[in-house]
């Protein structure tokens, strides 16, 4: 059956702070970090069992419940102004759509692997806007619902939106968790403002081209780690407990890219695999697990030929490890940490066309699962594409143990892709 919404004209939800934004926080100029952040939405979904208690007004006590959690969160309920890189913080609020879709939930999970179906239960904009951040709110004829949220990469990373939609829930579900965590937007205090014009990376498209492209989805449960694990001590190099179901996905979807771009243009090129890496309680500062904005920097491998998993998995263990460990030694707030944090980014812009640049952004352990609206938490949990080619993103599967990852690629590169998955020798 051919899935088709209906959906309400979307309205704006404002905080429901009873006098305006004060003129001190009017304007929040971003950060140098959110100045070089590409100009492309950060989408998730989350989707929702049928709960017995469901209540018939759940939409407006989610929309009650947002307009509090905007208080403390006000930048999100403002207007990206790109002339000056700031966040107009005049409290026009977020944009919410009310849909129902003619499916059961259960269609939705048999087929998950169907991603751009999938794809429809996000606010995605359909033309340039200024808005901070869009909610669609969906529900099905079994009573179960999707809860999809899309939000400006200029203010928001990964991080930032679990810790928005973990305090949202808090908040439904009647609790006053933002009072614990005090989450804000401090990456601009964090990292300061540059000037920087917003730059396009090396695999962003324009309109034009956005249709040429697609999400490959890719389930690695914990066996099937544990195998890859296995696999690539065998070079000796590595402890066990040392390799991160991250390093290991990330090696294993690097291979493949390699060998798509050696199979379509016929020759083997070095590449680099780029990793983005969360500088929340890792720089000698502390910067607080739930401070928002854009508070990452970058991780590049060494160019390499290599093709083999094992030796792959060196490389980009032995990248991480380094610049975490680079990151610990400096203070977010001293020149040298300034200066480490934004050359790890201006490289992945800088890099060269001959070299195929792959990236890799884990939202593993950032606790989207936890996200309990009053309806139990997601039994599935899904990022949106983000239209940059080569790009993986990785999250924690239902269980924790395992890794969903959903790779952009172009169209006409899938069959060599998948081609060149060797899943077999890890589920064996």
């Amino acid at each position: 059956m051919a899935m088709k919404f209906k959906k309400q004209p979307s309205k704006f939800i404002k905080p429901s702070t009873p006098t305006p934004t004060p003129p001190n926080l009017k304007h929040y100029k971003i950060g140098s970090i959110d100045e070089i952040a590409p100009l492309v939405d950060v989408p998730i979904v989350l989707f929702f069992t049928k709960n017995n208690n469901h209540d018939p007004t759940f939409a407006v006590q989610l929309e009650k419940s947002l307009e509090k959690t905007l208080v403390q969160l006000y930048p999100l309920a403002g207007r990206y102004i790109e002339a000056s890189q700031t966040i107009e913080c005049n409290d026009e609020g977020v944009e919410f759509i009310q849909a129902k879709v003619n499916i059961k939930l259960e269609d939705i999970l048999l087929q998950e692997a169907n991603v751009k179906s999938v794809h429809e239960f996000i606010p995605f904009k359909t033309k340039p806007s200024n808005i901070v951040l869009r909610v669609q709110l969906t529900t099905f004829e079994c009573g179960g619902v999707a809860l999809g949220v899309s939000a400006m990469h200029k203010l928001v990373d990964a991080s930032t939106l679990c810790t928005f939609l973990n305090e949202w829930a808090a908040m439904n579900r009647g609790e006053s968790e933002i009072k614990l965590t005090r989450p804000s937007f401090i990456s601009s205090s964090l990292f300061p403002a540059r000037g920087l014009p917003p730059m396009p990376t090396p695999h962003q498209t324009d309109d034009t081209t956005l249709s040429k492209l697609t999400m490959k989805k890719l389930s690695f449960n914990e066996s099937a780690i544990s195998n890859m694990r296995a696999k690539a001590i065998m070079s000796r190099k590595h402890d066990a407990c040392r390799l991160s179901k991250v390093q290991l996905v990330s090696s294993f979807i690097w291979k493949a890219l390699i060998s798509v771009d050696h199979t379509t243009r016929g020759y083997l090129r070095e590449s680099i695999l780029f990793q983005l890496i969360s500088l929340r309680e890792r720089m000698a500062s502390p910067i607080p697990k739930h401070s928002c904005g854009n508070i990452w920097g970058l991780c590049a491998t060494n160019p390499a030929t290599a093709e083999t998993f094992e030796k792959l998995t060196n490389l980009s263990n032995d990248a991480v490890r380094k610049v975490i460990n680079d990151f610990s030694r400096v203070h977010h707030d001293s020149e040298q940490g300034q200066t480490i944090v934004l050359n790890s980014i201006l490289n992945f812009i800088n890099v060269p066309e001959t070299i195929n640049a792959c990236s890799v952004s884990s939202w593993c352990k950032f606790p989207f699962y936890e996200a309990d609206f009053g309806l139990g938490k997601p039994v599935l949990v899904v990022p949106g594409i983000m239209p940059l080619k080569n790009l993986a993103l990785l999250i924690d599967d239902v269980g924790g143990n395992g890794v969903e990852a959903y790779i952009c690629l172009e169209v006409k590169d899938v069959p060599y892709f998948e081609e060149a998955l060797d899943m077999n020798n890890f589920y064996a």
